[in-house]
């Protein structure tokens, strides 16, 4: 579906503006007055290649009257039809009673609403802001509409993304938290598939290679909807010899892909291998929720329970995050608890969290532990917001991004994942970083200048004027 983006504020706080620069055309009337559209008007942009619609609405008061009243009605019958609700506000007329009506009128229409503050141009954004957070809305946007700023940026927080418009597709197909259980072969995957809907659907026999397709089964338990995806066992490159083998470890990793939680099962005779730790890392690179099933525990002695247990935690100890059972899919001991797991991943890998929590997370983590120093400059990290969903993806704005060191990066990602209690699946991070307006500058020095440059720069020796603004400090 083609999301529909309606814009509805004050008059004059620059709707048509916004609404021509997102559909690059001058299809809106704009001028320095109020009450100028007196309707409502359609529109169509694209943003990375995702089309959606923009409907220009008139000015709002909170007390209309007569061709006003109108007015109103039309601009709350867009508010109706949208997907995505843009609440435009005056950043340099700052809050007003006509604001807080509208605001009020936006929480009864029960449509999550965004604030935009436009105008922020000439003046601190963040002031402009501050007297709007009263309003309580859970994410803001800071845009000046007359210079095209900002706008890309609020586009790509509430526009979906390639891959989540792919999950959308999935979720049609698919109902419900899709499971994949993989493993190598013979480890049990189609007896826990048996043993968790209770029946048997899928071919078990005891010899390798059993299931050649993955198959997908829908059902329901607990009032939940879920399908459970039954691989194929993936075994290792060299054994792999027939055409129709190669062709359902394809089928394995694309069912990764389709799935929201993965559960590897694991021979508890044979101990973690090789080719388990290789179907960690495909599931890890798709993104996906992981549950770890140790499977054939039963009859086991303890002496041997307590080595496997061992080795579990030693081998696996960078999936900390990940749960971990030892179960009997032969004879159910342990699988239902599982299904606490699969919806712990589940909700992880689906949350939605708004750009305020986010950025209130990043700060915390910052005020706690600082980035590095690059070339003498404090590598700056603004705001964050949310990029996808399953795997969660959290992309943070910045200044030097690119040489922010892995370490840093995995203290965010630990930061994160404690805050907002992430379970059982990865976070992706992206850092992004604006666009330097002193680039391409240095080609205007002149040649002795340049001469000059590059000696201090060979000596490590900072610009004069940063050396003077040191010596004041």
């Amino acid at each position: 579906m083609t999301p529909v983006i309606a814009l509805v504020g004050r008059p004059n706080v620059g709707k048509s503006t916004l609404f021509n620069q997102m559909t690059r055309s001058r299809d809106a009337l704009v001028a320095d007055f109020p009450g100028l559209t007196r309707d409502r008007k359609y529109g169509e942009g694209s943003y990375e290649g995702q089309r959606f619609i923009v409907i220009d609405t008139g000015g709002l008061t909170g007390d209309e009257q007569g061709l006003d009243l109108e007015m109103a009605r039309q601009s709350m019958q867009a508010v109706e039809e949208a997907d995505i609700v843009l609440f435009l506000v005056d950043g340099r007329a700052g809050l007003t009673a006509g604001d807080e009506l509208i605001a009020d009128s936006l929480r009864r229409s029960g449509k999550q609403a965004h604030l935009v503050v436009n105008k922020t141009d000439g003046q601190d954004p963040d002031i402009a802001a501050s007297d709007f957070y009263s309003l309580g809305f859970e994410s803001t946007f800071l845009i000046a509409a007359s210079h095209n700023r900002g706008i890309r940026s609020m586009l790509e927080i509430l526009l979906p993304s390639e891959e989540e418009r792919e999950e959308e597709d999935r979720a049609d197909r698919y109902p419900g938290i899709r499971i994949g259980v993989v493993g190598r072969p013979n480890v049990g995957k189609s007896t826990l598939v048996n043993r968790m809907l209770g029946e048997d659907r899928v071919v078990v026999y005891d010899m390798p290679g059993t299931t050649r397709d993955s198959v997908y089964i829908p059902y329901e338990r607990q009032g939940s909807q879920y399908t459970l995806i039954d691989t194929a066992g993936v075994r290792r490159r060299k054994n792999v010899s027939e055409v129709v083998e190669k062709f359902s470890i394809i089928k394995t990793l694309q069912a990764i892909d389709d799935a929201h939680v993965v559960i590897l099962v694991i021979d508890a005779r044979e101990g973690l291998v090789d080719q388990d730790l290789h179907l960690i890392g495909f599931v890890l690179d798709a993104g996906r929720s992981l549950v770890i099933a140790v499977n054939k525990w039963d009859g086991m002695d303890p002496e041997d329970r307590v080595r496997v247990k061992e080795q579990v935690q030693r081998r696996l100890d960078f999936l900390d995050y990940a749960d971990k059972h030892y179960i009997s899919a032969l004879h159910g001991s342990g699988v239902g608890v599982m299904y606490e797991s699969v919806q712990a991943c589940y909700e992880s890998a689906m949350a939605k969290w708004p750009t305020n929590r986010l950025t209130a997370i990043l700060q915390d983590a910052i005020a706690q532990h600082q980035p590095p120093m690059v070339h003498g400059r404090r590598i700056k990290l603004r705001y964050a917001h949310q990029g996808g969903s399953n795997p969660p993806v959290i992309v943070v704005h910045g200044n030097q991004v690119d040489s922010l060191p892995g370490a840093y990066k995995r203290y965010l990602e630990n930061t994160f994942r404690k805050v907002l209690k992430v379970t059982g699946s990865p976070i992706r991070f992206e850092f992004k970083s604006g666009e330097n307006p002193f680039a391409g500058k240095v080609d205007r020095l002149t040649p002795r200048q340049k001469v000059k440059k590059d000696n201090d720069e060979k000596k490590g020796r900072r610009p004069k004027k940063q050396r003077q603004k040191s010596l004041k400090r």
